[in-house]
Formats: C-alpha cells, sequence, structure tokens
C-alpha cells in the first residue's frame, strides 16, 4: 500500500504541476518567472541580490530571470532611493496584473482540487501532509 500511495502521490504532483505550467505558458511565463512576480507582487521591489537569497540561485541565475521578466514587459529595473549602486526590480502594470493572475489561478485550482470533501477530511488530509514534510525535511 504504501509504493501505491507513493505513485499517487508522484501523480498528483504531476498533474498539479501540468496545469499551474498549462495556465503560466498561456501568459509567457515559467514557473521560475512566476514566483519571482509573486514574490515582487508581495513584498514589493527588490534588489537582485534580494531575489537570489530569497530563492536560494545564484546572482547569474536571478539575473537572467529578471532579464526575460523586463524583455516581456513583466518589471523593470529602476534606481534605488538610498543606494546609487543598486537597482530595484519592480513590477510593470502588467507584471502587477500577472501577479494578481497568479495568485487568483492559485486559489481557484486549489478550490477546484478540494472541491466536494468535507473539511474534517481536509483537516486529516492537512495532518497526513504535514507528517509527510516532516518526515522528508528531517531525511
Amino acid at each position: 500500500m504504501t509504493i501505491e500511495m507513493f505513485e499517487r502521490t508522484l501523480e498528483l504532483a504531476a498533474l498539479l504541476a501540468a496545469e499551474i505550467e498549462r495556465k503560466l505558458a498561456a501568459d509567457g511565463l515559467t514557473r521560475s518567472r512566476a514566483q519571482v512576480l509573486r514574490r515582487l507582487g508581495e513584498e514589493g521591489p527588490m534588489q537582485q541580490r534580494e531575489l537570489a537569497r530569497v530563492f536560494d540561485v545564484s546572482a547569474r541565475n536571478i539575473t537572467g530571470l529578471v532579464d526575460g521578466l523586463v524583455t516581456t514587459g513583466f518589471v523593470t529595473r529602476e534606481p534605488h532611493p538610498d543606494d546609487r549602486r543598486a537597482t530595484l526590480v519592480t513590477l510593470t502594470a502588467r507584471g502587477v496584473t500577472a501577479a494578481q493572475t497568479i495568485e487568483a489561478s492559485r486559489h481557484e485550482l486549489a478550490e477546484a482540487m478540494f472541491a466536494g470533501i468535507p473539511e474534517r477530511e481536509k483537516h486529516a488530509y492537512r495532518g497526513v501532509l504535514d507528517t509527510l514534510l516532516d518526515n522528508l525535511r528531517t531525511r
């Protein structure tokens, strides 16, 4: 039974990833770029080095992501108000709309995924997920 649950969990993860990527692709986004937009939408303008730290990626990696977002009109690089040497990555109007759409899509997908499941089963599922995550985090 354990391997069956594991296989079904992998299938669920793959289905969720495919659905998320399909929705993002419609806006010309990847998951990595969408994560940057979501973070900027939540926290406001950030320096690239802050973004690299938050996502635990290299400066080169975040530069590539930001370059792509600049080219497609989702963000701009603006002068930092307190540090002449630094720039801030800032959402454009298109970026704000995209960040809001991403968040709305996440809520919509979550609602669709858990539709018809009684609250007590949702709470039990959350407990199982917490245990699974703890098991993997402490491995």
